[in-house]
């Protein structure tokens, strides 16, 4: 999310109210399931055998706002409310599960139990296609991860596109962790009662497990959904989506009849655009280069009299931006940027009136900001651009005590994040011209993946549910512009249905929220405070969503 946890969610979402929190893949089925017929008259679904696990979660508690009941004009959606609070325990019992469940794409640990995980999940939804497929290589050389399938055919007039990751970040500094990451422990953190602790809390079980949960008891509670949906879940949105890109444009007849996107997403914010992301590596060898060891590592000692691929690495490193390390210095980086609308810039004027920059940093856990002018700001985390050192390696990896080694390969990774109208492979282009043209022609680059970016518009009837929502939500949000297509969003994987392969709007939107996305301690509210929601009142506001968006929640009189 990669959702990634955005700075703009910090400043402009829930920092801003008083929260906690901050902004991400055919082979044949390996088990095929025979589509039932489609009727609109179904019949409830009966809840499966529950162990009735004691957690003892609120349902509702220590939240100062609550949902105007008066906006609740279908009774099914209170019985659905009141289904929701009675099993939350149950609720919690299914993310801790998942979360159990290790998917870590960029190692492949738990890749191929997650995906049939998941597409457990749709069969017990009650989906009458699920499939496991598997996208094979990629246009980038990799193989990749199953993308989950499925489509709900509920007899409906509308069809909603799910968008769902099931992919995360591997565990990196595991002693950080006050819970084992895969324990999925329920713990208090100020000023929550009970978070959930554990690698994709929040990035992105978390959201995703809440829209499941509310699924299922809507077919619970009234036998069938509002609306037909169609989920695509993807395990390489962590590796840039690349199987994700594959499949869907290999399978655009699976996606047929889509009305709309509903993405998952956090308590105040309403997403659609994206921002492009190009990720590469590049690679020193001494063997490419003609100096240093050509083989291995060798012993450290030996640097006096040999060259260092390391030093030259570095080196290399230090033309790309400058001192500050905030600034491209790739020729022609930032020569295509369409600058912000009127319109836009009147809108993060707005929304920069709400930033408190120092809660939003103590949030995030950083010192400071690069600007300290809020709109400055909020202009840079939604419509900047920046090269990153996502990491880098080489010869002695371990933390403390020596070892001497001069290493014969150095590599580091960097994601550029961009905007109209850059290009990705085009930004790639120009940093070869930028290495060749600095006596870097030895360095390899390795391109890992793109997504381009994406406008949106929230002129639609689904981004007038989820407005309708946070309203009965009495849930603070910045409503982004209905009559303009931005871009204004964090990254993720929004082109493919933005006119890539589909065109059809994109909206995000829910109550309740989490955070360390990509981090240590990465958890997900389970019971609410202050002006946030715990997990029921996030299913409540899928719930009311679907309705709302689906025409059956209007008052009497409509």
């Amino acid at each position: 999310m990669r959702f990634p946890s955005l700075p703009t969610r910090i400043a402009t979402g829930l920092a801003l109210s008083g929260a906690l929190f901050l902004s991400a893949c055919g082979q044949e089925d390996k088990a095929p399931v025979a589509a039932a017929p489609a009727t609109a008259e179904a019949t409830p679904v009966a809840a499966p055998p529950s162990s009735k696990p004691s957690l003892g979660v609120r349902p509702v508690a220590d939240e100062e706002i609550s949902i105007d009941m008066s906006a609740v004009h279908n009774p099914e959606l209170a019985e659905i409310f009141d289904y929701i609070d009675a099993n939350i325990d149950d609720h919690v019992v299914n993310l801790q599960k998942w979360i159990q469940q290790p998917s870590i794409s960029n190692t492949g640990e738990g890749m191929q139990e997650s995906a049939f995980m998941v597409k457990g999940f749709f069969d017990q939804l009650g989906c009458q296609k699920t499939k496991v497929y598997e996208p094979g290589m990629t246009e980038w050389g990799t193989q990749a991860n199953p993308v989950v399938y499925a489509h709900c055919d509920e007899g409906a007039e509308k069809t909603l596109v799910l968008y769902w990751m099931y992919d995360t970040m591997p565990v990196t500094q595991p002693d950080l962790w006050k819970s084992p990451p895969f324990e999925a422990r329920l713990v208090e953190q100020e000023p929550f009662k009970k978070v959930l602790i554990g690698r994709g809390a929040t990035n992105s079980k978390g959201p995703q497990m809440v829209q499941l949960n509310a699924f299922m008891a809507m077919k619970a509670v009234t036998g069938k959904l509002p609306v037909n949906l169609i989920f695509v879940a993807e395990g390489d949105e962590e590796r840039m989506s690349t199987g994700y890109r594959k499949f869907v444009r290999d399978h655009p007849e699976l996606f047929e009849g889509a009305d709309a996107m509903y993405r998952f997403g956090f308590q105040g914010s309403m997403s659609a655009g994206s921002e492009g992301s190009v990720f590469v590596e590049l690679i020193t060898d001494g063997a490419k280069w003609g100096k240093g060891p050509n083989r291995s590592n060798i012993h450290g000692g030996y640097k006096r009299a040999v060259d260092a691929p390391a030093w030259r690495h570095i080196k290399m490193l230090s033309t790309l931006v400058d001192e500050t390390g905030n600034k491209v210095m790739i020729d022609g980086f930032y020569d295509d940027i369409v600058p912000l609308s009127e319109e836009e810039e009147a809108l993060l004027a707005k929304n920069a009136e709400r930033v408190k920059l120092d809660v939003a940093a103590q949030n995030l856990g950083v010192a400071r900001f690069i600007a300290d002018d809020p709109e400055t700001f909020l202009k840079m985390a939604r419509y900047g651009t920046s090269m990153n050192l996502d990491g880098i390696w080489a010869g002695n990896m371990f933390e403390g005590g020596s070892g001497a080694i001069l290493p014969n390969r150095i590599v580091s990774k960097h994601n550029f994040r961009y905007v109209p109208n850059q290009d990705g492979m085009d930004i790639v282009d120009k940093l070869r011209k930028h290495l060749d043209k600095h006596g870097y022609e030895d360095v390899e680059i390795n391109v890992v993946g793109d997504v381009p970016w994406a406008k949106r518009s929230y002129d639609n009837e689904l981004a007038d549910a989820v407005r309708d929502m946070y309203n009965a939500f009495n849930i603070e949000f910045d409503d982004p512009l209905s009559d303009v297509t931005s871009m204004l969003g964090g990254y993720w994987p929004a082109y493919l249905f933005a006119g890539d392969v589909l065109d059809i709007p994109i909206v995000s939107g829910v109550a309740g929220v989490g955070g360390n996305a990509h981090a240590a301690n990465e958890y997900f509210v389970i019971e609410g405070a202050k002006k946030i929601y715990g997990m029921a009142g996030g299913e409540k506001s899928v719930a009311m969503i679907l309705y709302n968006y689906a025409g059956l929640n209007k008052p009497a009189a409509e």
